[in-house]
C-alpha cells in the first residue's frame, strides 16, 4: 500500500484512480459472471420445459386421449414449412396437414375406425372438412391428409366396438394460443428478473465496501 505522505498530490490521484479502475473491473467482471452463470441455469430450465412433451406419461401427455383405459394419439406435420417439426392440436399454419393417430389400445386395431375433422363457425358445428373409415389399421397406425384453413376444428374418432367409443380432439390453425405464448414468454421474463435482481444486490454490497 503507498505512503501517500511521499507523495505528491497529482501521484496520489493517480493511486486512486488506478484503484478505482481496478475496482471497477472486478465489479465487471464479477458481473458479468452472475449474468452467464444466470443464464446457463436459464437456457437448462428452458430446454427442460421444452423436452417435457416426449418425458411425460401417456396419462398426461396432451395428444392423448383416454377413454376407460382405452388409448389414441394423434401428431400433426406440415412438412411444406418445417419437415422436422412435430405438433398436436396447435396448428401454426393453414394449408395442408398430415394427420397420424396411433391406436395405442391394441383392442382398437381390431375394429373399424371413423374419423371426422369438423369446422367449427360461430357457435354451430356444421362443416365437415375429412371423413375417413378405416377397417386395416393391424399396426394400429391410421394416416390421413386434409387441407385446413385457419381456424377452429375437431376431429372425432369413434371406434366400432360394442360398446363404441369415442374421442375428440380440439384443433386449432394458424391462431395464438395465448397460454403457450405466457408459458413460452415468462421464462425469458424471469431470466431478466432474476438477472436485474442479481446486478442490483451486487451493486449495493459494492457501494457499501466503497
Amino acid at each position: 500500500i503507498p505512503h501517500f505522505g511521499s507523495l505528491s498530490q497529482s501521484e496520489e490521484e493517480k493511486i486512486i484512480i488506478d484503484q478505482k479502475f481496478v475496482g471497477g473491473g472486478s465489479m465487471i467482471k464479477s458481473i458479468t459472471n452472475i449474468w452467464t452463470t444466470v443464464f446457463i441455469l436459464s437456457v437448462f430450465f428452458y430446454c427442460s420445459l421444452a423436452n417435457a412433451h416426449g418425458n411425460v406419461a401417456l396419462e398426461q401427455d396432451n395428444c392423448v386421449r383416454n377413454m376407460g383405459g382405452s388409448m389414441v394419439h394423434l401428431s400433426t406435420y406440415q412438412p411444406q414449412y418445417d419437415p422436422e417439426a412435430e405438433y398436436c392440436t396447435e396448428i401454426p399454419k393453414n394449408g395442408k396437414t398430415l394427420w397420424v393417430l396411433d391406436l395405442i389400445d391394441h383392442a382398437l386395431r381390431d375394429m373399424p375406425i371413423n374419423i371426422q375433422i369438423v369446422r367449427a363457425s360461430g357457435e354451430a358445428i356444421n362443416e365437415t372438412v375429412a371423413s375417413l373409415r378405416s377397417v386395416n389399421h393391424i399396426d394400429g397406425v391410421i394416416k390421413g391428409e386434409s387441407d385446413l384453413d385457419e381456424g377452429l376444428y375437431t376431429v372425432y374418432i369413434t371406434g366400432e366396438g360394442i360398446p363404441p367409443v369415442h374421442y375428440e380432439f380440439p384443433l386449432r390453425v394458424q391462431m395464438i394460443n395465448y397460454a403457450d405464448a405466457f408459458s413460452t414468454a415468462a421464462v425469458p421474463i424471469i431470466v431478466l428478473l432474476l438477472l436485474t435482481l442479481f446486478t442490483r444486490k451486487f451493486l449495493r454490497l459494492r457501494q457499501l465496501k466503497l
